[in-house]
């Protein structure tokens, strides 16, 4: 049992690549089928609509001239170097948090490759209510937000751990 507690949790970066692949996979169908804006309707509330984000999360900075490219590569390029070394230092007994990261790890690379090949981020999942649209989105974008709510959950877990821990409780 020693030697699960002493591993890393780099047994879950296949997350990481299952999603990396699924992220480009899903891009590239768009960018190779839609027309750029080209909007088709899937669900009462979920269009797949081909757009370019030059920014970052809705769109921000994205009229800024092109200064932003190599700010968000940058910014994501030293993401996943975090979450790499993170993930490589998260302890095995913790697979909550080893899973979060290794979710975001996925999303920081799929939009850094974006990127640096493009310039811009492929976006295409719209969803909607009414007339009311969410900036769209993709799945590396959705890969971040998983990872950071199972990291928040994984956060209340340890406190509760912590809490209850005979450590804390002869003090």
């Amino acid at each position: 049992m020693n030697v699960m507690k002493n591993s890393t949790s780099l047994r879950w970066l296949w997350i990481t690549f299952v999603f990396l692949v699924i992220d480009q996979v899903t891009k590239q169908w768009v960018a190779n089928s839609f027309d750029l804006y080209e909007s088709v309707n899937v669900l009462p509330f979920f269009n797949i609509t081909y757009v370019h984000n030059l920014g970052a999360a809705f769109s921000f900075l994205a009229d800024q001239g092109g200064w932003q490219r190599w700010f968000f590569t940058i910014i994501a390029f030293i993401a996943s170097i975090v979450f790499g070394v993170w993930l490589k230092r998260t302890p095995a007994t913790q697979p909550l948090l080893a899973i979060a990261l290794a979710c975001m790890l996925s999303g920081a690379l799929g939009n850094l490759i974006d990127r640096l090949l493009f310039g811009y981020v492929i976006d295409f999942l719209d969803f909607y209510i009414g007339s009311n649209h969410w900036p769209a989105f993709n799945v590396a974008d959705s890969m971040i937000f998983i990872g950071a709510a199972l990291m928040i959950i994984d956060s209340f877990k340890q406190e509760k751990i912590k809490k209850i821990s005979p450590e804390n409780k002869n003090s």
